[in-house]
């Protein structure tokens, strides 16, 4: 119950009870209505920018909001071990196999660099984990650029090992007549007496003495380019081009087992010791060229022969004796 309000009247000398006016009751009446939705409304305001009350759209809005978060983070961990173990593969790539086969290492600009030109992630602005997405987006962007980068060199590489593997069997690298069917190491590269005019004479091959009709084997893989007795000194004889240019020679022989043209592989039989041309007596006259210059076979028996037996023929190999062709 509202209070009653008296006010004293001097020219009655008593208290009269105060009528409040309608127009004033309205006015308050308003004020306070006013007062009262602009306070409803600052309560709605604080509580919609709080966490106290959402809807349970927002709750699973927040819900993802956080799990996408998450997953982020795990992301970042995966990329930091994808990195790690894509720098290992890198750093072997460049120091171990690239240097193993002598191709040129890639830069670390080549391999870390970045994108240019027009801006990639534009439209991944203007959201509010925008920076932490673009981030992410760039760093895949660039292991997934390095990936491809790798991926070409190693490519590269298993060409390249391909190749190396058809250097190593084209090298002329085993003894062309087998040890149990030799009678020994007549003569090797270097100075030597003529057989027939007893002048010193440089013998730019090795002579194998062997009885006649012993087998001879490729030295390599190879092209057989001549298998005839067209040239001088060497009777019937066979050469074989290698590749990479190598080329080896086989001299004095009594038959053929290959023909021109003929590809044969490392230890293939393509011929019998024998005694023709300009020669002594029964034996193989055995050269290797490398880049149309004859060099010491000896050095290119590293696939047939044992450490003690490359020892005995460089020891017989080194003598200055008299050569049978």
């Amino acid at each position: 119950m509202s209070k009653v309000k008296y006010y004293y009247d001097p020219d009655t000398l008593s208290y009269r009870k105060i009528e409040p006016q309608k127009s004033k009751r309205y006015r308050n009446f308003a004020l306070f209505f006013l007062g009262s939705m602009l306070f409803g409304l600052l309560c709605l305001v604080l509580l919609l920018n709080t966490n106290l009350i959402n809807t349970p759209r927002e709750l699973s809005l927040q819900r993802e909001v956080k799990n996408y978060e998450l997953q982020f983070e795990l992301l970042d961990k995966k990329m930091e071990q994808i990195e790690e173990v894509l720098a290992n593969i890198e750093d072997r790539d460049n120091n171990i196999y690239r240097l193993y086969f002598e191709a040129n290492p890639i830069p670390e600009e080549q391999r870390k660099a970045g994108f240019g030109g027009i801006n990639r992630y534009k439209s991944l602005e203007g959201f509010n984990n925008s920076e932490m997405i673009i981030a992410t987006t760039k760093r895949l962007d660039i292991i997934k650029k390095q990936m491809a980068i790798q991926s070409r060199s190693l490519d590269e590489i298993t060409k390249l090992a391909a190749e190396k593997e058809k250097l190593l069997a084209a090298i002329p690298a085993i003894q062309p007549i087998r040890n149990e069917n030799l009678r020994h190491m007549a003569s090797g590269y270097g100075w030597r007496s003529d057989p027939f005019t007893k002048a010193r004479k440089m013998h730019r091959g090795m002579d194998f003495s062997a009885p006649k009709g012993t087998p001879i084997y490729a030295s390599g893989d190879g092209k057989v380019t001549r298998a005839d007795n067209n040239a001088s000194g060497f009777g019937k004889h066979i050469r074989i081009d290698h590749g990479y240019g190598y080329m080896s020679l086989y001299a004095h022989l009594s038959n053929y087992n290959v023909k021109r043209g003929q590809k044969v592989k490392r230890g293939d039989l393509i011929g019998f010791v024998g005694n023709t041309g300009r020669s002594e007596a029964p034996h193989l006259h055995y050269e290797v060229w490398k880049d149309k210059d004859r060099i010491n076979p000896i050095n290119f028996y590293y696939g047939s022969l044992t450490a003690a037996e490359f020892e005995n023929m460089l020891k017989y190999a080194s003598q200055e004796n008299q050569s049978l062709d």
